[in-house]
């Protein structure tokens, strides 16, 4: 452009700053910044928020705030998502009373904040543990009518760790109007699972069935994983078998949840029988896998089979995880596997 007599004007820099920003290159950006300034072109509000937004991503969150500053003494003024990133940042950083102060710089200014800014400051209370302020937020963008959004109420699920108030919360989200989306189901029923409340979450599940949801292979695996956990391993198998039925194919944390299932339980040649046929139908084992199924066949005094897998999983490429060597290590010591397994540890690592 320079050499051709077109002259790089704003617009210019502030499409370069953002795309270094965005790529982390921030250094970078901040030279160009320099450069542009020292050419007499003044920055705008998009070359600030860009400025911004690449600090906060690196978690710098003191020099966000003294961009900030420098942008308001110089007469630019902020929009709703310079302010949007700024609060976000200082949630995520705990420093909730800052992200406040901030918001009130907002309201003082005339930019009404958002279902963005509100749903960053309730997700800093939850990170803090803090859920009744977490509540007064979620109330107050309740009372404001059109501010509460299935993700604002994901985040308030999400962050409570007593299920039955959870529970609550999502029929309140229902009440208002506000349908859920997969997100909060996913956060619901996992939180349902994780707390042992199988019925009422099977129950959950069918009910999204039953209201013509887009249910995908994470929905039934998070029921699947929930109900191996808990040591019902047929029902786990009925809804794991009947996934075609549905029109899904299970990807690899699936079959991995259904097989560390099935070892848990001591099925064995059903879990070797479910590993061979992941292949078949396309949907190749991956490092995780086979660490899992090694580790189910040790734990049940199975070391030649566990070899066997070894030696296939090196063959692949794979590596021993930590938790695996462990096991393995500890056994070698305790002179309870063959030491042939040295040569196939070593290739592991």
């Amino acid at each position: 452009m320079e050499k051709s007599g077109c002259k790089a004007d704003v617009v210019v820099y502030s499409t370069i700053i953002d795309s270094l920003c965005k790529d982390t290159l921030v250094v970078d950006a901040m030279n160009l910044f320099s450069e542009m300034i020292g050419r007499g072109i003044a920055p705008n509000v998009i070359t600030y928020t860009s400025l911004i937004h690449g600090v906060c991503n690196l978690g710098l969150w003191k020099e966000a705030t003294r961009l900030l500053n420098e942008m308001v003494s110089n007469n630019i003024f902020p929009n709703v998502y310079t302010f949007n990133i700024l609060v976000d940042t200082l949630c995520k950083e705990g420093m909730v009373v800052e992200a406040k102060s901030v918001i009130q710089m907002m309201i003082q200014r005339d930019i009404e904040p958002n279902v963005i800014t509100y749903s960053s400051l309730m997700d800093g209370y939850c990170l803090r543990g803090e859920m009744f302020e977490a509540k007064k937020v979620f109330d107050l963008m309740v009372r404001k009518g059109s501010m509460v959004s299935a993700y604002s109420c994901s985040i308030l699920i999400n962050g409570y760790w007593r299920i039955e108030e959870a529970e609550k919360l999502f029929s309140q989200m229902q009440g208002c109007g506000q349908l859920p989306d997969a997100q909060t189901y996913a956060i619901l029923l996992d939180g349902l699972c994780s707390n042992q409340k199988l019925s009422t979450a099977m129950e959950l599940l069918r009910e999204m069935e039953d209201k013509k949801l887009e249910l995908n292979i994470v929905f039934y695996t998070v029921i699947i994983e929930g109900l191996c956990k808990a040591g019902n391993i047929e029902s786990a198998r009925d809804l794991f078998c009947g996934l075609s039925s549905k029109g899904l194919q299970p990807n690899v944390r699936a079959y991995t949840v259904m097989i560390s299932g099935l070892c848990n339980k001591g099925l064995l040649v059903e879990a070797e029988k479910l590993l061979r046929e992941m292949e078949q139908k396309g949907c190749s084992p991956d490092g995780w896998i086979y660490n899992t199924i090694i580790r189910g066949f040790i734990n049940n005094n199975e070391m030649s089979w566990a070899m066997g897998l070894i030696q296939e999983m090196v063959d692949r490429g794979f590596p021993a995880d930590a938790s695996t060597m462990e096991l393995i290590v500890g056994l070698l010591s305790e002179d309870k596997v063959d030491p042939a397994l040295f040569p196939l540890l070593s290739k592991s690592i």
